[in-house]
């Protein structure tokens, strides 16, 4: 069974910083682009940006690029979201999941930016 599990979010000041994590398991990780998505409150789940499968390239919205970073770590199974000069409108739950087959969300975590 496909297990992503997101963890790292909470509560940052605008300009602050945060990483959030995804654990993945039940699927050949090194096989998959892997995604980051957010989603806020009356809105629809968005693609905030995908790293490649051996990780050596990345896409980013524009509205991120530059603040945020992608990145994983093959042999743990583990991919990462660094977000830095966080602003209000970054406020979400952020999901990880595969690209191209996102058939399970995990719990995802929140990232609230308030001042």
């Amino acid at each position: 069974q496909v297990q992503l599990v997101e963890s790292g979010g909470g509560l940052v000041q605008p300009g602050g910083s945060l990483r959030v994590s995804c654990a993945a398991s039940g699927f050949i990780f090194s096989q998959f682009d892997m995604t980051w998505h957010r989603q806020a409150p009356g809105k629809e789940r968005e693609l905030v940006g995908f790293v490649t499968k051996d990780g050596s390239n990345t896409i980013l919205l524009d509205s991120v690029k530059g603040r945020f970073t992608i990145s994983r770590d093959n042999a743990k199974n583990m991919v990462y979201l660094q977000m830095n000069e966080l602003k209000p409108e970054d406020t979400a739950v952020y999901y990880c999941n595969r690209r191209w087959v996102p058939n399970y969300w995990g719990q995802g975590t929140q990232v609230t930016v308030s001042s």
